[in-house]
């Protein structure tokens, strides 16, 4: 499983675990809250009605008293409210007194009147100076029919004379509960889904940075190093550094011994053919055999001399690691590679055409002419007498892309995969070698504009080499 899933998983079990425990203690807490509420409510309810009951008690009349004329006309009233969503038609308070001793001396639903009420926890109470409340079910085995009573005392002189209990069926309050828990519950699924959303929006942001850092260890390892990566953060940007410290590191050390060996390689053949060449003159040779030998000599010191130079060229510009940048005129540009290499064209008979258009591009002036350079030499070597060489650039999207099409043999199959390492050359159309370096030399201009070089034959015969920069690099 992906790093990235994993974190996601990880960061979702812990919410959602806190969630359920959030939710578990809120929903656990809804229905005793609401009910502790409505008691409270009965509480002042009952103590008020009470007072109001106290003359009904005093006068014996408790059936016809003030209180039973309230509840007469609330009966015949009507009731239509909207509480939030919640329809309440009817009263739902059902309200009794008793006397000193417990009996039932009024009840507005008009069925316990007479009844000995003294054993219910709410009178019993209530009668010895305690808080008194009850809740009972109408149906035992039905929670949702109990009844919640609370009573308070009926005094006459500091003397408890009676006792007036006010009940609420728990039904009553059972949608407020029901849409509180429903509105709890919509609200632990809409963050739970915002913690979904924010832990995927993370995880999607770590892999695309660890994405960065993985394609630029894959590039490091594939010898075609990619710039390195902005990660947007401090502490993957610590191991982008420190991967990019410990490939400079490696690279040193396998740098100096690949030049070596890959110097040494290039150096045999010339310094054999002086050696060659100094040995017979050393035995005194005719005059024109003396004058070929040392041409010899001096064609190989210049060949030895120039493969010196590109590797100086190449290796000052593999460790740099930024340039400067500024907006070139592509069609000057052309104009200039074809003025310094008219010559060889003319000599060759070769055709050469070129469109750039209205093209510009930021990048390194002197980099990017060399570049364009080394592709175009590399086309001229290989076209033969009356060939014709294509140098084009266009925009694609936000990149402009450098093409160099020439009409010669192509690249052998068995070449395509190294025709970008140091030193491979392949024999050109006169048969000699090149450094090898050229291509090398057009990888690296590349990496440092962070765009992409490829090389590719042609269905109609020939190569195309492809260069593509930003077209806003900075």
């Amino acid at each position: 499983m992906r790093i990235g899933m994993r974190l996601l998983l990880g960061y979702f079990l812990i919410v959602a675990v806190a969630a359920w425990f959030v939710l578990a203690i809120f929903v656990q807490e809804i229905k005793p809250g609401v009910r502790r509420a409505t008691e409270g409510t009965l509480i002042d309810a009952a103590t008020l009605l009470a007072g109001v009951a106290r003359d009904d008690v005093l006068s014996g009349e408790a059936q016809n008293g003030r209180l039973a004329q309230a509840f007469a006309s609330l009966h015949e009233g009507k009731i239509n409210a909207d509480i939030s969503g919640i329809r309440k038609v009817r009263n739902e308070y059902h309200v009794y007194m008793t006397d000193a001793a417990g009996r039932v001396i009024f009840d507005s639903a008009g069925k316990a009147v007479g009844q000995d009420y003294s054993r219910w926890n709410d009178v019993w109470l209530t009668l010895r100076g305690k808080y008194g409340a009850r809740s009972t079910r109408i149906d035992p085995d039905d929670e949702e029919s109990s009844v919640m009573y609370v009573a308070a005392p009926i005094t006459d002189g500091g003397r408890i004379i009676g006792v007036l209990s006010v009940g609420k069926p728990n039904s009553s309050i059972a949608p407020v509960i029901w849409r509180s828990e429903r509105r709890m519950l919509w609200a632990s699924a809409a963050l739970l889904g915002i913690a979904l959303v924010i832990g995927l929006g993370v995880t999607l942001w770590i892999n695309r940075a660890i994405g960065k850092l993985t394609r630029y260890a894959d590039s490091v390892s594939e010898n075609r190093p990619l710039p390195l990566p902005d990660t947007g953060s401090s502490e993957l940007r610590k191991l982008a550094q420190a991967l990019e410290s410990m490939r400079l590191k490696l690279e040193g050390k396998n740098y100096i011994e690949h030049y070596v060996h890959a110097l040494t390689h290039e150096l045999k053949s010339p310094l054999a053919a002086i050696r060659g060449a100094a040995e017979i003159l050393h035995e005194g040779p005719p005059p024109e055999v003396a004058a070929r030998f040392t041409q010899n000599i001096l064609t190989q010191n210049a060949r030895m001399q120039t493969l010196v130079e590109k590797l100086l060229q190449q290796a000052k510009l593999e460790n740099r690691q930024q340039i400067v940048t500024t907006s070139i005129d592509v069609a000057a540009l052309f104009q200039q590679l074809y003025d310094e290499r008219s010559v060889v064209l003319a000599a060759k008979n070769l055709q050469f055409q070129s469109q750039a258009d209205a093209v510009a591009v930021h990048a390194d002036a002197g980099l990017l002419s060399q570049a364009l350079g080394n592709l175009l030499d590399n086309a001229i070597d290989f076209t033969p007498q009356n060939g014709t060489l294509v140098l084009r650039a266009r925009e694609e999207g936000d990149e402009v892309v450098f093409t160099v099409c020439d009409s010669g043999p192509g690249i052998p199959d068995f070449a395509l995969s190294r025709i970008f390492e140091r030193f491979y050359s392949l024999p050109r159309e006169n048969g000699q070698k090149s450094s090898g370096l050229g291509l090398a030399f057009v990888q690296e201009v590349a990496r440092l504009h962070h765009g992409t070089v490829n090389v590719s034959n042609r269905r109609e015969g020939g190569v195309e080499a492809r260069l593509a920069l930003h077209r806003h690099f900075t």
